[in-house]
Order: structure tokens, then C-alpha cells, then sequence
């Protein structure tokens, strides 16, 4: 293995995954600590990757955009051909992403049986579904037969400018002074059945405020309506919406300077690990089993237990297939608000433990 000198890590799904393969490229890291490590990624997850000391190249690959079809296919595997990597590792199950490692001439690959693409890979690891996605990641070592892995979380790194941003706003919302203690909401997700009501988030943003915090808002630019109306419902000033105002690495920062993090089962949550930020996740639709639950030492999920409709599928959906919406309606604020005041190492009145 001495003579790897490039590595390419594919990953072109969801900003999630992509946070969730960050600790495999941490590991590759640590056992190739001569080599080169470049990353494909689409490009609203490539940010996440900017900064990270363990990667080079981050390789933007737009698969339903600009580079959509045989044409787009075609410029990346020339560009990856003329790197000329010498080992791929591909946690990404598509058999597009196994067939370009593949048509690459890259010698030495790295899949999971459960890939569309594994009968092109020439070392496959199992996909062990009992396992964290982390550590399923990061097992992709044993292709190569290191078996000795340590369990990392991720890490992102927002940029000293990112940190200037993410100061000046604090300091406006703050009104200048140091302030209340901040929470922060991530209340949207791609699949309306992860996504816990909004009524509950103002609600519990005014649990919040009453105990003296307060609550900023975060999101992408499609979140920016549904924050709005959180912001708006929640009485007395007790949230502030940042969402559409922020990069994802400045989104980072921000929930790096909360003292929680209140989420769904989405790319936040994960952001919140990879900056040690507390997490309270709450799942609906899917669940923890699944492997993707926040595994930081402070994180914590909250979920309705025994429906017999759990889980309804894999990443959720547009509607409750039953049209009861269980999972999300039985968990109250008041509930999330205990975990949270348990986060902050505080009992239901407010006293310190």
C-alpha cells in the first residue's frame, strides 16, 4: 500500500451522507498519510468539504444540472482519468458512481455488496445494516484488509471569514451586547414526514424564551418561508430567522455558537456533531436503527415509540402514507423542551442540577 499516492472518495448523494463520509476520509488519513485524497461530491454538497485538512480536490460533479446525461459523464471520467488515482473508495451505492471509478482505470476499488455497481469493484465490504453509517463508512477499510478503526465523528472547518460573518450577525441580533444564551432550530428537511410541525417549533421557541434563551433559525434557501412563519408565530421576540442568510459553513459556525441544536432528521443534526454542538433530533418518519441517528456525546433523539407504522420508509415521504401523521403529532413541546433543558443541564423549572 505504500505506493498509493492518489485516492478518490465518491459521494454524490444528499449533504448528509456527504458530512457522514467525512470520518472515512479522516481515517483514510490516518493510513495514508502520504497520500492525496480528492473527493466527488454534487455541488450543493461541496462546501461542506472546503477547508478539510484531509482533503485536496473536491471534485463537483452537477449529475441533475450542468453536467446531466452521457456529456457530463463523459467530462468527469476524463477529468478523473487524468488524475490517475491508484485506489477508490466508493460508499456511494449508485452504479454510475462504481462505473466511473471503474472506467477511470483506477486499479484498486472499493464498494459495498449492496451497491448497484458491485460486480465492478474488485474489493467489496459488506453493507452491515445494524451499523452507524459512520462506521459502515469507515469499513470500507477492511476492503484492504485494515480491520483495527476507530470510530471518528466528522469534522467541518468554516474559514476565519466564515467566522467574521457568522460574529457581525450574532452581534446584530443581539443588538450589540452578549445576550441571551442562543438555541438553534433547524425545523425544514427535504421529506415533509421528517419534519416536525411547525406550530411545535414557535411553541417551543417561547418555552425557550420564557427561561431567558433565545432562538435562531437555520436553513437553506428553501427553508426561508417555513422559518418565517416559525419566527412569526413564536411571541415576544424569542426567534430570530437566519435562514437563506447563511452558507453551509457558516450554518456550522452559527450551531457551533449555540449551546443546542433542535432538529430533524437532516443535514443540520449532522452538522451539529461535526461541531460538537448538543443535538436533539426528532424523528418521525424514520428511525434511529437506520444508522443515521447523531452520535455526539451530548446528542440525544426523541421519537414516538411503538406505532406500528414506524418506519414508513427509508428517507420519508411527501404525506403520512396513513394519513394520521403519528409519529410527529405525539410529540409535544413540551416533551423536546425537557430534553433540552436536560442538554443545558437544567431540570423542568430552570435551577441548575
Amino acid at each position: 500500500m505504500r505506493s498509493v499516492r492518489r485516492i478518490l472518495v465518491f459521494q454524490t448523494a444528499f449533504l448528509g451522507d456527504v458530512v457522514l463520509t467525512l470520518p472515512l476520509v479522516q481515517a483514510i488519513a490516518d493510513f495514508f498519510a502520504q497520500a492525496a485524497i480528492d473527493i466527488v461530491v454534487v455541488p450543493r454538497s461541496a462546501e461542506v468539504c472546503r477547508n478539510h485538512p484531509n482533503i485536496g480536490t473536491i471534485i463537483e460533479y452537477d449529475k441533475r444540472g450542468r453536467d446531466k446525461g452521457l456529456a457530463g459523464y463523459r467530462r468527469l471520467l476524463e477529468r478523473l482519468r487524468e488524475r490517475r488515482y491508484d485506489l477508490a473508495f466508493v460508499p456511494h451505492r449508485s452504479i454510475r458512481s462504481a462505473s466511473l471509478a471503474f472506467l477511470a482505470g483506477i486499479p484498486l476499488r472499493v464498494g459495498f455488496t449492496r451497491s448497484a455497481g458491485r460486480f465492478l469493484f474488485n474489493k467489496q465490504v459488506h453493507y452491515d445494516r445494524h451499523q452507524h453509517e459512520i462506521e459502515r463508512n469507515i469499513s470500507l477499510l477492511g476492503g484492504l484488509g485494515i480491520h483495527t478503526l476507530p470510530f471518528l465523528l466528522p469534522t467541518v472547518h468554516p474559514s476565519n471569514d466564515d467566522r467574521r460573518t457568522v460574529e457581525r450577525l450574532l452581534a446584530e441580533l443581539r443588538g450589540g451586547k452578549s445576550g441571551r444564551t442562543l438555541i438553534a432550530f433547524a425545523p425544514g428537511t427535504i421529506w415533509n414526514t421528517k419534519r416536525w410541525l411547525k406550530e411545535r417549533f414557535a411553541q417551543l421557541a417561547d418555552m425557550l424564551g420564557r427561561e431567558g434563551y433565545r432562538v435562531v433559525l437555520i436553513g437553506g434557501s428553501e427553508d426561508v418561508a417555513l422559518c418565517e412563519e416559525i419566527e412569526r408565530a413564536a411571541s415576544d421576540s424569542h426567534a430570530r430567522n437566519l435562514a437563506g442568510k447563511l452558507t453551509v459553513l457558516q450554518s456550522a459556525e452559527v450551531i457551533r455558537r449555540c449551546a443546542v441544536l433542535v432538529t430533524n432528521d437532516s443535514a443540520p443534526m449532522h452538522l451539529g456533531v461535526a461541531v460538537g454542538t448538543p443535538v436533539v433530533a426528532i424523528f418521525g418518519a424514520t428511525v434511529p436503527a437506520f444508522g443515521f441517528a447523531p452520535r455526539g456525546p451530548g446528542d440525544v433523539v426523541v421519537e414516538t415509540r411503538g406505532l406500528r407504522c414506524r418506519p414508513c420508509s427509508i428517507h420519508g415521504g411527501a404525506r403520512c402514507p396513513i394519513k394520521t401523521f403519528d409519529c410527529m403529532e405525539r410529540i409535544s413541546a413540551e416533551r423536546v423542551f425537557l430534553r433540552v433543558m436536560d442538554r443545558l443541564g437544567k431540570d423542568f423549572r430552570g435551577s441548575e442540577r
